[in-house]
């Protein structure tokens, strides 16, 4: 496990982080996980709601680098500019499981998330781990405040479940973050002249962290390997210089990666755990800064960790069988067979993957895991075999590439399941561009996209596997990127309604879904059916709907079988609905299609009910 804290200083991300993450050495490929806690990210408010339509830079930079190397985004959580993310190589995700994230502010007394911690939960092979990412309060005289900063985060965090509530009560934790301990009683030109000496062991004693480890019985049982590097606080930003300003602050090791293991108790734990510390040892094999890094007056810090275990538990909650490759589309069956203990839903997926993809959302395509007769079997045997599904030809990526099968579960929010890497071979098809897992692009310059985000932070939860925003497991793509001269517009909606698909609704979508509205004569002239309007709407993402409207000889009509309307804007379900349109040809076009009549006037908003739109005598809202 390899462990990353950096303090950015609201920089912006370097170019290259490679080495940080220790990349261009051999001991990527024994690594099978990385965390990365981040404090200072940019926070200002017009960086917050860039940040809350895409993927902050930091987070897009970590899964460019580390996808190539079959590293999955897990989990994230971010507060302000306090960030974490979990990677972890492709083939163990189907053993990470019961993943939670969690925020503390202490900052203005608890009210401002400035300062606190965020934390990523979860069970590695059976073995409760959390990770803990802390920004703690400044400056030399506030150890004490530290120290509660600290206690408190400690006992606000918890988790549900029958085991690990707090976060001491996990098999182990890491601990790391911008922990703001300083060097207490030496002067600043006796800390330069250890520094440029190389004597560090002789700031090592007035260290408050060393100091605290030893005092505060919070901190009772947290290790931490020797601090053989220089302290990384603080530089002039752009060099390798200690602070030259006015201020000139003491040099101090503020940021800082430790871990603590539970002691062994006796018998069964709560909910007949059988604990595991025992027979847990943790090795730290480096621990070390990165000088080469200058974006930020703070310097990284890396930490690797290999993390020995007596058992795990070795058999994936859903296996996957498929052929090892794929010519024909007749031979796009999944077979696949559940645990007993699996708790399945009637929102559980199987997305296809291209080899390198970024996170579970970050699909080609999908198939829902129905299974009639699933739940009876469930409670007879111990697996449940011959259940399969069938990807659709059109969902089929075309071209030659290698893929993978995950089982997503939407009462975990992970991956219970995953093949190995198999091939897809199939032809092109003349006219047709392939499909990417990065998403689909459109050629038509002459398209109004609509897109309908109807989950907002403070509707009800929805229970659609929506990529948007989830209580313990998120992550976005900026997929809007793409789609140059949009202009963002909030729409009218109904606050009280969530308008994500239930299982019934899902098999039969209404044609009347809030869009833009044409007469159905209209739709029936040119060609459009209901069922049509119905598959733009059944994707993963069942609280977003979409559709593209195109013109056609001087009219316009709705299709849902374009490239763009295949475009799978995976990632909005966190916002509130919204409306993107082309600025001249949406006014434009509204206006003329008033003007000639093509069809009465109504409110575009994604919440209005069939026929309430107004008459043109009544209104002329567009």
């Amino acid at each position: 496990i390899t462990v990353v804290t950096w303090n950015v200083g609201t920089a912006m991300p370097p170019n290259d982080v490679t080495s940080l993450l220790h990349l261009n050495t051999g001991e990527t490929n024994d690594v099978d996980m990385i965390a990365i806690g981040l404090q200072e990210v940019n926070s200002k408010i017009n960086k917050r709601l860039k940040d809350a339509l895409f993927t902050d830079q930091w987070s897009e930079l970590f899964m460019d680098v580390l996808s190539p190397f079959h590293f999955i985004l897990v989990s994230t959580v971010r507060m302000q500019g306090v960030i974490l993310l979990v990677f972890a190589k492709y083939y163990h995700l189907p053993f990470l499981q019961d993943i939670q994230t969690d925020c503390t502010r202490t900052g203005l007394g608890g009210y401002w998330g400035n300062k606190g911690g965020v934390s990523v939960r979860l069970s590695i092979f059976g073995h409760m781990v959390c990770f803990l990412n802390c920004h703690l309060p400044a400056h030399l005289e506030k150890a004490e405040q530290r120290k509660e900063d600290f206690a408190t985060i400690l006992h606000m965090q918890q988790f549900e479940g029958p085991v690990a509530n707090g976060i001491l009560d996990h098999d182990l934790v890491f601990w790391f973050g911008d922990l703001n301990f300083r060097i207490e009683s030496l002067d600043i030109c006796f800390v330069k002249y250890a520094i440029d000496s190389n004597v560090l062991s002789q700031l090592w004693e007035k260290d408050q962290l060393n100091i605290a480890k030893s005092t505060w019985p919070v901190l009772r049982g947290f290790q931490e390997g020797p601090l053989n590097f220089p302290p990384t606080f603080k530089f002039d930003v752009g060099t390798n210089k200690y602070d030259s300003s006015a201020k000139k602050r003491k040099p101090a090791w503020t940021d800082r990666i430790l871990w603590k293991i539970k002691p062994p108790s006796k018998g069964l734990g709560t909910g007949g755990h059988r604990p595991s510390q025992g027979v847990l040892s943790v090795s730290q094999l480096c621990y070390c800064s990165h000088m080469e890094y200058t974006v930020s007056d703070h310097k990284p810090v890396a930490a690797i960790f290999a993390v020995q275990f007596a058992s795990k538990v070795d058999k994936p909650l859903v296996e996957i069988y498929v052929a090892d490759e794929w010519s024909r589309p007749e031979q796009a069956v999944v077979r696949y067979k559940m645990a007993v203990g699996f708790h399945r839903s009637s929102w559980d997926w199987i997305g296809l993957y291209r080899v390198g993809f970024r996170h579970p959302k970050d699909y080609v395509s999908y198939v829902w895991a129905r299974s009639d007769d699933g739940e009876r079997c469930l409670e007879k045997q111990l697996w449940v075999s011959g259940l399969q599904v069938m990807f659709s030809e059109e969902a089929l990526p075309k071209g030659n590439g290698e893929y993978i099968l995950g089982y997503y579960s939407n009462t975990s929010s992970s991956i219970a399941g995953v093949t190995e890497p198999f091939q897809i071979s199939l032809p092109r098809s003349e006219g047709s561009s392939s499909t990417d897992s990065s998403g689909s692009s459109s050629e038509e310059d002459d398209s109004t996209l609509v897109l309908l985000a109807p989950k907002s932070p403070w509707a009800p939860k929805s229970r659609s596997p929506s990529p948007g925003k989830m209580k313990r497991h998120r992550s976005r793509s900026p997929s809007l990127a793409k789609f140059q001269g949009l202009i963002l517009r909030p729409s009218s909606r109904d606050r009280g309604t969530s308008r994500s698909p239930s299982p019934q609704s899902r098999r039969s979508i209404p044609r009347n879904i809030p869009a833009i509205h044409l007469p159905q004569e209209e739709l029936g002239h040119h060609g459009v059916k209901s069922k049509e309007l119905g598959q733009a709407a059944e994707s993963p993402e069942g609280s977003l709907f979409y559709q593209t409207v195109q013109e056609q000889g001087g009219l316009r009509h709705v299709s849902a079988d374009s490239s763009l309307a295949r475009a799978d804007p995976r990632n909005l379900g966190l916002l509130p609905a919204l409306r993107l349109e082309m600025i001249d040809q949406a006014l434009g076009w509204r206006r003329e299609s008033a003007d000639q009549g093509y069809y009465p006037c109504r409110r575009m908003s994604p919440t209005s009910p069939p026929g309430s739109g107004t008459s043109p005598k009544e209104g002329n809202s567009p």
